[in-house]
């Protein structure tokens, strides 16, 4: 669909398209109890008149709407504004788009369990085309995916994979020694996915399963494995993943991060050499695509051509692409035929889709760590967050489905192991019941907004439009309170949606007043309880300790004109930070309007704090 309006497929933040929900969700309301009437109409039915004129009948009934009621309450009163057009500036949460809305309220009155095709025959097959979905926007023909509860549970199942196949070869080495005769455990343990699932296809099942009993689901090999590597930036659910896969913290080493806070090739590269002379192997290695507190892009490319350099030299690693935050904006590159667009053509590509409204600057090395995401083995991906969709959904591909067949397991009583996808996906994922709703929700978003330009590339590019111009509005901006200038300094350019900024007295050069004026306006300007109905600015706020990031913010430090000296002394610095996911801003109306607003409601905030 070339000429894609977004504001149709978004109730509005003022329910502009209230009445067009309400009339759909009536529609398919309808379309479910006209199904549940229509079923063997001639059945007797398990309600009667007489059973709902009884007295308990209507007192369970008002019962129940007095519990709603409160529910309703509850829930005006203490949810947070995520569909304003210019209030709510912090986490990755927006308004979510209609079509998945509808979907998944429909879905839910029939309660589909995805863990069996029997029990969910319409939802696991649009789970299934979901897994294509992810395969074409990665560029991975051969790949394969599906939903999983959210990237936390995604990033386990890439952790998962890497462990379970790199510890493959040397499970032959133990049940089919004269199958790798010829190999060392060095040369066994770098070997490439692609190497080691040639391997397995010459096996019988019977012989993969021995093989795979012997593997580290056994509890053998995993320290042999190796280091699993990522960088300062990482999000903190890779710590849970090593240790529920018993792989290890001991066995995480976290590479710094240039202070452009993407992961230092240079120092990947050290690190592996160094621990190869040490005979020490690489699990794997994690890239993040959208780093969930600066929104940056790792050079992901870079990372892929060091891999192919030290395959050269007999060593390998798995490569997993953390995209849990920045996997769909993959789509402003693809066009409709879902090719990667070439760098030279992007703005004449964008001119033609009439994808942004005003210049929008995305650096070649951030098209190059995009398009790069292809060549790894697995990605993290989640629909929850820039696909717009309601939670729970995560979701992982893979580049080889093959790849599955070294992880599955297979329940009888849900599945015959003859049986094909969809109908055992709980054969190859971590988890077990889950919810068809939630592939309901997904497949109609990216059945309305394709994977490509003409879809999710229109949204996507609206919320990139939207955070480089509130970056550009912020370096303009100072307020002058009680007699004092208050400065503004956002963080660097965003390779992608997410805005970190900080507010300075003028002249303060003291980094631990400058953290304790940024911690007040965040507790003015965030809420966990009470009425944030009124509230007209909200936002969120992060930490970068020199624990977590080395002296990658050193240069952000002094560009406030605060000494090195400080950050040594105080080893942290506090921002505000804000995921700029509404689709409205490219309007200039609209974004003259909220950035006006924003800026009484800072001023305000910081008559409070600074009083």
């Amino acid at each position: 669909m070339k000429d894609m309006d977004i504001k149709a497929v978004f109730i509005g933040d003022k329910a502009e398209n209230g009445q067009v929900y309400r009339m759909l969700l009536n529609k398919m309301l309808d379309e479910h109890l006209g199904w549940r009437e229509n079923y063997l109409p001639a059945d007797l039915p398990a309600i009667s008149e007489a059973d709902k004129s009884t007295t308990s009948y209507l007192t369970t009934r008002q019962h129940m709407m007095e519990v709603l009621d409160e529910v309703s309450e509850r829930m005006r009163a203490g949810s947070i504004p995520w569909h304003s057009a210019g209030r709510y500036w912090g986490q990755m949460n927006a308004e979510t788009l209609m079509p998945a809305l509808l979907a998944y309220h429909f879905a839910m009155l029939w309660n589909p369990n995805n863990v069996a095709l029997e029990s969910s025959m319409a939802t696991s097959q649009m789970e299934a085309e979901i897994g294509e979905d992810f395969a074409k926007l990665f560029s991975m023909p051969n790949g394969w995916g599906h939903l999983t509860a959210d990237g936390s549970i995604a990033n386990l199942e890439g952790l998962w994979y890497a462990r379970c196949i790199k510890s493959i070869p040397l499970a032959v080495k133990e049940t089919y020694p004269e199958k790798v005769k010829d190999l060392s455990d060095w040369e066994l343990l770098n070997l490439s996915v692609e190497e080691i699932l040639e391997m397995i296809e010459t096996f019988t099942d019977e012989e993969l399963d021995n093989v795979k009993a012997a593997s580290s689901r056994s509890g053998k090999h995993i320290q042999e494995l190796g280091k699993w590597l990522v960088p300062q930036t990482k999000h903190y659910s890779w710590m849970k993943a090593l240790d529920i896969c018993g792989v290890g913290l001991d066995q995480m080493i976290a590479i710094p991060v240039d202070d452009c806070y993407r992961m230092d090739v240079q120092v990947l590269e050290k690190t592996i050499r160094e621990l190869a002379i040490q005979h020490i192997p690489i699990l794997g290695v994690v890239a993040v695509v959208g780093t969930t507190e600066e929104g940056q892009v790792d050079h992901v490319d870079q990372i892929v051509e060091l891999r192919e350099k030290l395959k050269d030299e007999g060593i390998y690693f798995y490569l997993h692409v953390d995209a849990a935050y920045g996997g769909y904006a993959r789509c402003l590159f693809m066009n409709e035929a879902y090719e990667f667009v070439p760098y030279a053509s992007l703005a004449e590509f964008y001119e033609e889709h009439h994808v942004f409204h005003h210049e929008v600057k995305i650096e070649r090395s951030v098209y190059e760590g995009f398009k790069a995401i292809s060549e790894a083995e697995s990605v993290t991906v989640d629909p929850h967050k820039m696909g717009y969709v309601p939670y729970a959904a995560g979701g992982i591909t893979i580049k080889h489905k093959s790849m599955r067949n070294i992880i599955s397991y297979f329940a009888p009583y849900v599945f015959e192991k003859s049986v094909k996808a969809p109908d055992m996906l709980g054969a190859y994922i971590l988890e077990g019941s889950k919810a068809g709703a939630t592939a309901a929700a997904v497949w109609t978003a990216h059945r309305v907004l394709p994977l490509n330009v003409t879809g999710y590339g229109q949204l996507i590019g609206a919320s990139i439009e939207a955070a480089q111009r509130f970056r550009e509005f912020l370096d303009q901006l100072s307020f002058t309170v009680n007699g004092k200038t208050i400065e503004v300094y956002p963080l660097n350019h965003p390779d992608f949606n997410m805005v970190d900024w900080a507010f300075k007295v003028q002249g303060c050069t003291d980094l631990k007043e400058i953290n304790r004026l940024n911690e007040e306006m965040f507790d003015v300007s965030s809420y966990m309880e009470g009425d944030v109905y009124a509230e007209r600015f909200i936002t969120s706020h992060t930490t970068f300790t020199q624990a977590d990031y080395g002296d990658s913010p050193v240069a952000f430090v002094e560009s406030m004109g605060v000494p090195q000296e400080e950050w040594q002394k105080e080893q942290q610095v506090t921002l505000l930070r804000a995921a700029i996911m509404t689709p409205y801003l490219t309007d200039d109306n609209i974004f003259a309007y909220y950035t006006e607003a924003i800026k009484h409601a800072m001023e305000e905030k910081l008559r409070e704090v600074l009083a």
